[in-house]
């Protein structure tokens, strides 16, 4: 490991490409202390703090803006809701199923209106907060939120939230294309871990004055290492489906087939994707009932978090997203229009439209697996943490994140490392970051 890391610093490209991405995390962190004008920091953070439910799973993702009003209060939620939007229409209309198709110039189109989506819901989404914090005035029994109400407060908290999750989405998308990682990922991730440390430091201290036995720590840590080892084991699995070339002689005779190579096929194809569209989804109400549309507070109200009807709807979600994700992102046809012109073939599988067929049947079935392992990790901490009171301090959702993104991230940095010849992370005999057989 010391020598894998002492070869990072021997890699420009790479050893710039992580400072480049460590820099824009950094840039993001400074701005969640930066609070929108006209809010009162301290009151805000006090009704964070006793609200729980929306507001603490809303300011989880946010890192922790929206206790102080950041300007980044919003977070890249808009983003991701506008993505989940594009993706769900890519389905049902025509144009953008065909633009989808285009390949690299039809995705910067996407990406595009996805930029202009995100705008529109930080708008919508500003404007709901700015009347939920003036409707904490009348509701607080300590000091104002806002402190001068009016037309101005609604243009400058728009301004400023809207400007800040544009600008949230412009470093995403930076240290996609400059850094390491995939950056709207790495950012939620940043803002899930922040709490990490005071999360251990009120550990220890309930530890300490008796709030919590060893015994319990005990069992809540092995709980935390297997859920971890759970998702490495299913973010690793692959299936494995066997590739075969024909031989050729001379013309177009053909003398045999030899296997050189596996189409490896991810348990879990769709990533951390499903439970952060999943989250993104249920915060929405939220926003409505913000704007006072009729149905949506009640709505809320049911879908609390923590109670039955929020876990069932989430596991619905995160097992709908699996197999949606998963079948807009993978084209069993494309795969094997593509290995037809290269000559290969699935032995014992005829050529074109079976082959699609079975490689769709396929990761049918292990789509099933993922999605349900997805539901599992998601939904049993949060029901441990809410019915048995178990103190843990991240959902299922946040440790889901935090493994799957740090394990794509070692994969990319020793991707690269290994490129360039050299040792990867985990050393010449140790196993390699990369996936399991299914």
């Amino acid at each position: 490991m010391l020598n894998a890391l002492a070869n990072i610093a021997k890699i420009p490209e790479l050893r710039r490409r992580i400072l480049f991405t460590l820099g824009m995390i950094a840039v993001y962190r400074v701005g969640i202390f930066v609070t929108t004008p006209g809010v009162n920091r301290t009151a805000m953070r006090e009704i964070v703090a006793q609200g729980g439910g929306f507001l603490g799973m809303f300011n989880l993702f946010s890192g922790g803006a929206l206790e102080q009003l950041s300007i980044f209060a919003l977070g890249i939620m808009p983003y991701v809701t506008a993505s989940i939007v594009l993706q769900l229409m890519s389905v049902v209309f025509k144009p953008l199923e065909e633009l989808r198709k285009e390949g690299e110039a039809g995705q910067r189109k996407i990406n595009q209106w996805t930029r202009y989506g995100t705008i529109v819901l930080s708008i919508v989404q500003s404007v709901g907060i700015a009347q939920w914090l003036v409707s904490l005035n009348d509701s607080t029994g300590t000091e104002d939120v806002v402190r001068e109400p009016g037309l101005w407060f609604y243009v400058i908290t728009c301004i400023s939230l809207t400007t800040g999750t544009a600008f949230i989405m412009w470093l995403g998308e930076q240290i996609t294309e400059r850094g390491i990682g995939n950056g709207i990922s790495l950012i939620i991730f940043a803002g899930i871990v922040a709490d990490l440390p005071d999360a251990l430091t009120n550990t220890v201290q309930q530890v300490s004055i008796g709030q919590i036995q060893p015994v319990s720590l005990l069992i809540i840590s092995a709980i935390v290492v297997a859920v971890i080892a759970l998702i490495v084991f299913f973010e690793r699995g692959q299936r494995r489906i066997p590739i075969a070339f024909a031989k050729r002689g001379m013309g177009r005779r053909t003398y045999g087939q030899t296997q050189v190579s596996h189409l490896p096929l991810r348990v879990n194809a769709s990533g951390v994707i499903p439970p952060i569209f999943a989250s993104s989804l249920l915060m929405f109400p939220q926003t409505l009932a913000n704007l006072n549309i009729p149905g949506m507070q009640t709505l809320q109200d049911n879908l609390a978090p923590g109670g039955w009807q929020f876990n069932t709807v989430f596991v619905l979600l995160i097992v709908f997203f699996s197999f949606f994700y998963t079948a807009v992102t993978f084209q069993p046809v494309e795969v094997a229009d593509n290995l037809k012109k290269q000559g290969a073939f699935i032995p014992k599988v005829k050529q074109g439209k079976e082959t699609a067929e079975y490689i769709d049947f396929v990761m049918t079935r292990i789509t099933v697996g993922g999605a349900l392992y997805m539901a599992l990790v998601a939904s049993v901490p949060t029901i441990l943490q809410s019915q048995f009171h178990v103190p843990f301090f991240f959902g299922g959702t946040s440790m889901m994140i935090v493994v799957g993104v740090a394990l794509d991230t070692i994969q990319q940095v020793e991707s690269h490392l290994i490129t360039r010849h050299y040792e990867g992370l985990t050393g010449p005999k140790g196993p390699r970051i990369r996936g399991r057989r299914g």
